[in-house]
């Protein structure tokens, strides 16, 4: 229960200079991807870059809607806040497999890069719970 108050609650505060967290992790989630897309394009070439950066899309989209969602209910009664919670909750994760399953029809995907940028683009939100 403790994860979904906290969640709930990342909206609400803001740094010094005044930027939601939601709009750090965001931003973190990119700068992941980008770094980890730039190190695996390095290592194995343009597939493997391709599918890291595809990995990292079907972790960022979803949780950039989940965002959206939340941000629309701050204010709302404590009801229909959580009621936008498991909606945004249900698209992510819906739009979450659309995504993968999109992304297995592009010829010359990678799985381990593929994996290797979503898990660090979802790694984020656990650092970010982490590091309060």
């Amino acid at each position: 229960m403790s994860i979904i108050h906290e969640l709930l609650c990342l909206e609400s505060r803001v740094t010094s200079r005044k930027i939601s967290t939601f709009s750090k992790i965001l931003s973190y989630q990119l700068l992941i991807i980008l770094i980890i897309t730039a190190a695996l394009a390095g290592y194995g070439g343009l597939d493997f870059a391709i599918s890291s950066a595809l990995g990292g899309v079907a972790a960022f989209v979803p949780n950039l809607y989940f965002a959206l969602r939340i941000r629309k209910a701050v204010g709302l009664p404590a009801r229909k806040v959580m009621n936008s919670f498991y909606a945004g909750e249900s698209g992510k994760l819906l739009l979450t497999a659309a995504l993968f399953m999109l992304i297995f029809k592009i010829p010359n995907i990678t799985i381990l890069p593929l994996l290797i940028g979503y898990i660090s683009a979802l790694s984020v939100f656990w650092f970010a719970l982490l590091m309060r």
